[in-house]
């Protein structure tokens, strides 16, 4: 019975979390005069709603622009942060600790604070309106950082000890011994950089003003709220759809491995 009462509860949270989505889901496949019913199902399926975004807005050039940013973003991030916290975790050297206090002290710094000077930079280097200022800025995750660090204890001193005395320099033992070892932590990593930077609408809003270079979080709000949708609320839910789906499908797939490396994570301190 207390089997049954706690998955009866479950049931019941999963119901109210997940109906919104399903809502939203089915409100693109309504005609506009469908969608303030509460109901699941349409009474007329349309994709007139998609059929518009399609036609409105470059969706296609935007959701390319976002997958080569976000690829790029987290292919960075997994060198270059596996590679700090390969060395704040099995290097020793004079002020690691501080270092990584260091580090770690930059991820409570909000990202607003930073905003002016990081824009102040791109317009230097003339970078505005260029992939690079999409890009550049995110290529080092302090959270990646600290993933990485954390899992890295965990893995056996004694192979990366025989990995050395094998004659392997340490690139070669992080991305030959330590990196197959890791393919839990590298997910979640790249799963949480490759999310953080699909979502991303401030940055590009005021880096990127061309319509080609613009990613599809930044299209789509630009869209919703610049008046292009005409007050059309399936158009905007639709664009929603398009923007949530890739993610959605990405965590569901890698789900495993994340739950995996959280967990792991916090065994080391």
């Amino acid at each position: 019975m207390k089997k049954i009462i706690t998955y009866l509860i479950v049931l019941i949270g999963a119901v109210i979390f997940l109906y919104p989505f399903l809502w939203m889901i089915s409100a693109t496949f309504k005609p506009e005069m469908e969608i303030p019913a509460i109901g699941l199902i349409p009474r007329h399926f349309s994709l007139s709603s998609y059929k518009n975004v399609f036609l409105k807005i470059p969706i296609l050039r935007s959701f390319l622009n976002s997958v080569f940013v976000s690829l790029c973003v987290t292919s960075s991030v997994l060198v270059f942060s596996s590679m700090v916290g390969y060395a704040l975790s099995r290097l020793e050297f004079r002020g690691r600790k501080l270092l990584f206090a260091i580090i770690l002290f930059t991820m409570m710094v909000p990202f607003q604070i930073t905003l002016i000077p990081n824009y102040i930079l791109m317009v230097k280097f003339h970078w505005t309106d260029t992939y690079l200022a999409l890009i550049v800025p995110g290529m080092v995750s302090a959270f990646g950082v600290l993933l990485f660090t954390q899992f890295f204890k965990s893995v056996p001193q004694s192979v990366i000890d025989a990995a050395r005395i094998d004659g392997c320099s340490e690139f070669a033992v992080l991305f030959k011994i330590v990196w197959p070892l890791s393919k839990p932590v590298l997910i979640t990593v790249a799963i949480l950089t490759f999310m953080a930077n699909w979502n991303s609408v401030l940055w590009p809003l005021i880096v990127v003003r061309q319509r080609a270079l613009m990613t599809m979080p930044q299209l789509v709000t630009i869209f919703a709220v610049g008046g292009q949708a005409e007050g059309q609320l399936g158009v905007k839910l639709a664009a929603a759809v398009l923007l949530a789906l890739p993610v959605v499908l990405l965590y569901s797939f890698f789900q495993r491995y994340f739950i995996e490396s959280m967990a792991t994570s916090g065994l080391k301190g």
